[in-house]
């Protein structure tokens, strides 16, 4: 396995500076952001879809300090209501599969996305239990109408171009647990598999390692964000973890995004990454930071800290009991 980064934490840095940085750390793997959500401040996309001598030393400046580039990363809502949303997400997919492509890169990053409750929605609706009847119905519009096609399309646009998709499961898109990861992998296309983020799954009282076993089993798991969630008991006893108030209200929120090693210990990590190895992922563990109670530097120099101890980077083929 190898050891990276998000990059996009990194957005006041050139892309040079910002490379020298992660290589400084001690890392293997940049994951570069090229639109949508969070944005991009290391890639820009159309020029280097234009010209292959931009591609030659947006490359060669990764490989001169011994990185590797894990995945291309475009966070957004191709299934949006509103159609500009829609359509705007959609392109800066396309055009990032097409960059990953020239640029060698396998994987891309992405959300499946969310339509609304129908043609004539303004905004995303994400269903959470199937009463009243309505929200049932919703639910199979949705997959229906508007996911199985717009994926089994792209699962054929990837197919041409030699990439694949790494959908996050994420709560607020129609793909946020494994369920619904493995129907998109199982209906579209086996190119169509996940980015695996457990910081996701604490929250929705998900097993980050029964999760791996689960997707891995259907050789489902292209990349993985190092991401934890520390969990407020207190406020989830008489709130729950379904949670609407703002990142910023820490105290009163049921559950908070943390620095990986500060919502869960060792063992718990421990065990993610031997269970990665155990279905036979060998990619990149890649960090990413959105605590809001660390500045970005320090967060970042955590969970470089952290995780470098447990990340397994040679496999025991050959031993006596084989």
């Amino acid at each position: 396995m190898k050891l990276g980064v998000f990059t996009v934490l990194f957005g006041e840095l050139s892309y040079e500076q910002m490379l020298d940085h992660v290589a400084d750390s001690g890392l293997d793997t940049v994951e570069i952001g090229t639109g949508g959500s969070p944005g991009t401040a290391h890639c820009n996309r159309r020029e280097l879809l234009e010209s292959a001598e931009k591609r030659s030393r947006f490359l060669a400046a990764v490989k001169d300090r011994g990185l590797q580039i894990s995945a291309l990363s475009c966070h957004g809502n191709p299934l949006h209501p509103n159609k500009d949303i829609a359509r705007e997400a959609h392109e800066v997919f396309q055009e990032t599969v097409l960059l990953a492509e020239l640029l060698g890169v396998q994987t891309v990053n992405t959300f499946a996305g969310c339509p609304g409750e129908s043609d004539d929605s303004h905004h995303s609706v994400w269903v959470t239990c199937p009463w009243p009847t309505e929200h049932s119905e919703v639910l199979k519009w949705q997959w229906e109408e508007k996911v199985l096609p717009y994926w089994k399309e792209q699962s054929k646009f990837l197919r041409d171009h030699g990439v694949r998709v790494a959908i996050e499961p994420h709560p607020g898109f129609v793909v946020y647990n494994c369920e619904t990861a493995l129907r998109l992998h199982t209906e579209c296309g086996s190119n169509i598999g996940v980015n695996f983020d457990p910081s996701h799954l604490f929250w929705q009282a998900m097993d980050p390692v029964e999760s791996i076993y689960q997707l891995g089993r259907a050789q489902a798991i292209f990349h993985v964000h190092a991401k934890d969630t520390a969990l407020h008991r207190q406020n989830i006893a008489v709130n729950g973890v379904l949670d609407t108030k703002p990142y910023r209200n820490e105290a009163e929120r049921s559950w908070i995004f943390r620095t990986v090693g500060f919502g869960h210990g060792e063992e718990t990590w421990r065990n993610i990454i031997s269970a990665l190895q155990m279905v036979g992922y060998d990619g990149a563990i890649s960090i990413e930071h959105e605590d809001s109670l660390m500045s970005i530097e320090e967060g970042f120099q955590k969970a470089v800290s952290f995780l470098k101890p447990l990340i397994i980077r040679e496999r025991l083929d050959n031993v006596w009991w084989t």
